[in-house]
């Protein structure tokens, strides 16, 4: 097929995929698997959905049908919507290792409510409380829940002259209790109860419009999370609360807690206990809700990535140097400073970590004075080579806030230590298991 002939083709493909895969990338696909694989057409935009993450539910041949919210099954490829802004926000993510901005929000109308995200939201300026006509969106489940999406073949008109009615009560989405160590991104309707761990309120711009966010830590025995609300609920430190119809947003991977205005707060006189540490996390635990503040992981050592060891850094802002430029600052005369770049394995899965000087001294037991004296008379690839040769294969604890983007999570690092391992324990225990197993 040439490219006229395969453009309906590659319409039907985006509007599944919405922004997961570009132009470029998915016209080379395609004719990788006509030409490549010699597999038909239908075959090769199923397999192409496939590798991507889309459902697998067939193709739209006709206009877009047109569905109330509380009609919507989750797999609708080309769908019209007519609904009333509930809630709406812009926020920045992170795709393919590059930031871009998404409009989010909630939909509703008489039969229900459903989130939705503009992937490419462009000049689009959604007001809450005005109804909107939503054209060629594709829906997916999330938790059981159908969710909207507007990709780049989606289009929004203002629907004048429609009033609707969003109920108050949406007997199809009640809200769910969820312990704090259970949030992820994307939830809607949950009920959370926790004990105020801080509380702060800071001054931003909005729209030109200068706006208090309140703001804070709340906890429980699973863990902790961010909260933040545009109304003073006159939280304190101490008290535990209980926050009703609240929604969970991510950024850069954690999720928070977003208390908006359907949301309900009370004060509860019943003391919980609260994780006031760290939680131990597997990597598992980490990648299944996306992230989180304050957690701890044990495992190997498994890669040294490069940019460890001695580096430079800019006077003014600490950023690393690359060839003695600063990308704020441009060039300037570096301090030096130690750090490692790592990966970490805990069995369930791996996650990326930086090590700054004084928890690479401690990991290592190599100086910063001594690595700069290797350094002198040896270079700094030796450094580098000493360096792992201390820490590759060991066991490590490490502490810090975990962020996650499409190359997996990754640990901003508080603290870090070496965990002692009795090897004859270990390897008794090894044995038992196999003997276990014959």
């Amino acid at each position: 097929m040439n490219n006229t002939e395969l453009t309906p083709h590659i319409e039907e493909i985006k509007r599944v995929l919405g922004d997961r895969i570009d132009d470029e990338q998915l016209e080379a696909e395609l004719n990788k698997y006509l030409n490549d694989y010699h597999v038909d057409i239908t075959a090769a935009k199923r397999g192409i959905i496939r590798k991507y993450g889309g459902a697998d539910t067939g193709f739209a041949t006709a206009a877009n049908a047109s569905k109330k919210i509380g009609e919507l099954t989750g797999t609708e490829q080309s769908v019209d919507i007519v609904a009333k802004v509930v809630f709406v926000e812009s926020r920045s993510i992170t795709v393919r290792g590059l930031a871009k901005t998404i409009v989010s929000g909630l939909l509703g109308d008489e039969t229900g409510t459903a989130s939705f995200t503009i992937w490419e939201p462009g000049t689009v300026q959604l007001e809450k409380g005005s109804v909107y006509s939503f054209r060629s969106c594709y829906c997916k489940l999330w938790n059981d829940k159908p969710q909207i999406n507007i990709g780049n073949r989606g289009r929004i008109e203002a629907a004048s002259g429609v009033e609707i009615e969003v109920p108050n009560t949406m007997p199809s989405s009640p809200a769910s209790d969820v312990k704090i160590g259970d949030i992820r991104d994307g939830m809607g309707s949950v009920n959370v109860t926790g004990k105020i761990v801080s509380v702060e309120a800071r001054r931003i711009v909005s729209k030109g419009e200068e706006k208090v966010v309140y703001s804070g830590i709340l906890a429980d025995d699973t863990g902790k999370v961010q909260y933040s609300a545009w109304s003073d609920h006159g939280l304190k430190e101490g008290e535990t609360i209980a926050f009703r119809n609240c929604y969970i947003r991510s950024w850069k991977g954690i999720p928070q807690l977003n208390i908006g205005d359907r949301a309900e707060v009370e004060r509860v006189s019943a003391d919980i206990d609260v994780e006031t540490g760290s939680s131990l996390k597997t990597v598992a635990d980490i990648t299944r809700v996306g992230g989180g503040l304050d957690i701890t992981v044990e495992g190997v050592i498994v890669d040294v990535k490069n940019g460890s060891g001695l580096i430079k850094r800019c006077p003014q802002c600490n950023r690393s140097l690359m060839n003695g430029m600063c990308t704020t600052h441009g060039a300037v005369d570096g301090v030096q400073d130690l750090r490692m770049k790592i990966v970490l394995d805990d069995g369930t899965g791996a996650i990326g970590a930086v090590l700054n000087r004084v928890d690479t001294e401690a990991v290592t037991g190599i100086s910063m004075a001594s690595a700069q004296g290797l350094a002198a008379a040896r270079g700094e690839g030796v450094v580098l080579r000493e360096l792992m040769g201390r820490i590759l294969l060991r066991r490590i604890r490490m502490t810090g806030n975990v962020m996650s983007d499409d190359y997996g999570p990754s640990m901003i690092v508080r603290s870090a230590s070496v965990v002692a391992t009795d090897v004859q324990a270990e390897a008794e225990k090894l044995l038992a298991e196999v003997e276990g197993s014959i």
